[in-house]
Parts: C-alpha cells; sequence; structure tokens
C-alpha cells in the first residue's frame, strides 16, 4: 500500500492530469500516458476504476454513442477493467516517477480494491456525491475527500461537504461543469470564491474546456487543486478526448501555473524596484542637450536646448533652472549638458 501524502497547499496548485478511460482499455496506453503527465509536470495522474457487474446494468445507456465494439455501456465497462495487480503496477509507475496515483471509485467494491493500493485522498465524481454509501465507504478510510460539483444543485453539494467533516475527514470542492467540452460561458470561475468562503477547505476547478486557457485564470484566483482531461492526441478515441487537452498542451499549462505561482508569491514595491531597474533608467530616459554648439559666455534659452537619450545627464526637471544661466565654457550640439558648463 502507498504511503502517501496530498501535496495540496502552501500556494502551490495541485495539477491532477485525469486519463479516466482515455487508455481504452489498454494496460501499456495506461502506463504511457503516466509517462506523458509526470513528463508534462503533471502531480497527479488519475484513472477511473468502474467495476462493471458492482456499478451498471445491460440497461445503461451511452453518454456519447462512440464505440463501434461495445453494445453497451456495461460491455464498455468490462473491456476498460484491469486487474487489482495491474492496478497496482499502475500505482507504483506513479510513485516511480514522483506523482501521485488517483483514481475515482464507481462503486463500494471499487474502493475496497483502492483501499489497498493506497492513494493520497479520494477523488469523487460528480454523478457520484449524492451516494450515501459510496460516500460513507471512502469516509470510513480516514482520508481526504475531493467532490466536483458538476452535476449537483448547491444543496447537494453542502450535505456532501457536510458528511465528510461530519466523517472527520479532510474535504476538497472543485466547481465543474458536467459539458464535453464546456463552453466560457459555463465554467463557472464566479464559484470558487464562493465555495472558498463556503466550505473553507480545498477548492479548485474540474476543468472540461479542453483548453488551457480556464485553468491559468482558476490559478489567478488562488484554487489549490486543478483536474482536467488529458490525451496524447485529440485524434484518439474515447469519449473524453473532446474535452481534453493534449499532454503537450498541459506541459504549457504547467509552465503557466507555476509562473503565475511565482508571480503571487514576490509581490514588489515601486521604490525597491526603481533601484533594481536604475542601470536601464539611465540608458531609456533623456537628459538636457544643446541643441546647437554654443559660444562660452552664452545665456542658454529655452530653444538652445533639447532632451536626449541617455538619462545619465542633468534630467529634464532642471530644464527651468537651465533657462538664463551662462555658459562657462563652450558646448557642442548634441552635448550633455552639465553644472561644470554653467558660470
Amino acid at each position: 500500500m502507498m504511503d502517501a501524502q496530498p501535496k495540496i497547499g502552501m500556494g502551490r496548485c495541485f495539477v491532477m492530469g485525469e486519463v479516466a478511460l482515455t487508455h481504452d482499455g489498454s494496460l501499456g496506453q495506461a502506463h504511457a500516458l503516466i509517462d506523458a503527465i509526470a513528463a508534462a509536470g503533471g502531480d497527479g495522474v488519475k484513472f477511473q476504476m468502474h467495476i462493471a457487474e458492482a456499478e451498471s446494468t445491460h440497461a445503461e445507456p451511452f453518454r456519447v454513442k462512440f464505440s463501434k465494439q461495445d453494445a453497451t455501456r456495461y460491455d464498455y465497462w468490462q473491456r476498460m477493467a484491469f486487474t487489482e495487480e495491474q492496478w497496482q503496477g499502475l500505482a507504483m509507475h506513479c510513485r516511480d516517477r514522483g506523482t501521485d496515483f488517483i483514481c475515482s471509485p464507481f462503486s463500494i467494491e471499487a474502493v475496497d480494491v483502492l483501499e489497498r493500493i493506497g492513494q493520497p485522498f479520494w477523488k469523487v465524481a460528480s454523478g457520484e456525491i449524492g451516494h450515501g454509501a459510496l460516500m460513507e465507504r471512502m469516509i470510513a478510510t480516514g482520508r481526504p475527500v475531493v467532490l466536483s460539483s458538476g452535476m449537483s444543485p448547491q444543496t447537494e453539494t453542502d450535505a456532501a461537504v457536510a458528511r465528510v467533516k461530519a466523517g472527520g475527514n479532510q474535504v476538497g470542492v472543485l466547481q465543474c461543469t458536467t459539458a464535453y467540452p464546456c463552453q466560457p460561458e459555463q465554467v463557472g470561475l464566479n464559484m470558487i470564491p464562493v465555495f472558498r468562503e463556503r466550505y473553507g477547505g480545498w477548492i479548485g476547478l474540474s476543468d472540461h474546456s479542453a483548453t488551457i486557457y480556464a485553468g491559468l485564470a482558476a490559478v489567478t484566483l488562488g484554487i489549490d487543486i486543478l483536474e482536467l482531461h488529458v490525451t496524447p492526441s485529440r485524434e484518439m478515441f474515447g469519449p473524453d478526448v473532446p474535452a481534453s487537452v493534449t499532454t503537450g498542451e498541459l506541459r504549457h499549462l504547467v509552465d503557466g501555473i507555476r509562473f503565475i505561482e511565482r508571480m503571487k508569491a514576490s509581490p514588489i514595491d515601486k521604490e525597491s524596484m526603481a533601484a533594481i531597474t536604475a542601470p536601464l533608467r539611465a540608458i531609456f530616459t533623456r537628459s538636457l542637450v544643446a541643441r546647437t554648439a554654443l559660444l562660452q559666455g552664452h545665456v542658454l534659452s529655452r530653444t538652445d536646448l533639447a532632451l536626449k537619450k541617455p538619462g545619465t545627464g542633468l534630467p529634464e526637471s532642471r530644464l527651468g533652472d537651465m533657462v538664463g544661466r551662462r555658459l562657462r565654457r563652450a558646448i557642442e550640439a548634441d552635448e550633455l549638458l552639465s553644472e561644470d558648463h554653467l558660470a
């Protein structure tokens, strides 16, 4: 069993790459996705465990009829299944790559398997937070519980959070809109501060927009967790691919998140920054110069002077002081004016 603690909090967003069922039942593809998500900087790789006989019936419809080889959703769940030993191997692979293994259970039997394997927290899918028996089984493990709110009215999310807190578990809530893909008008970033105030704990976004934009925007609001579907290519087979980012886009997203976090963690004050940029200021600002060559003894007028780079001489603020002053010595055109020139 993996002894893992969540790498969440302390101003760092936990980026969870959702494989879900994009492996299409291929164990090799599942392992390849772990490598790709870890290489892109993902903190966690998330799967889904569907045990057909514990979860479904032959009457369960497809959300999207995408499969030409599975007559029913039940058949699809069976084809997606791995053995407990294979799941152990996937979890070990995640650990070897320095990323957390997370798997959403869709039955109590799946919780039993995953408890033996171990993971840092439970991630509850949007359609399962009203499944009381499943929730209680996860809560009984003592591990943190992270809830997706994608299909729930506020009252159902409130009840699920209260259930987790009553069990003494740490709780997280992800703003989520169950749409594949999710349009910008449906993302609901406004709910992030609402959830923060309402629930406390970890707050995040489960994003189905198939872009890096929603995640970057959410990180500026201070989320703790970002979950999003990942695919090697948008030409892959499967129902979640239209709502996924590619592994290459995930790399850009993670780099952007870490950049934003560094910015947020490093407030500046203008005085300190002015001192740091002083050498550049001397290059980019301007100084008072003679517009034309002027003789010794000449009395300066406004038309005798111009402002030109670099800013290493007398600044524009001294222009009024210069008018009416007499030159102690001659000055060439474009020569920077200094106190030494003045009588």
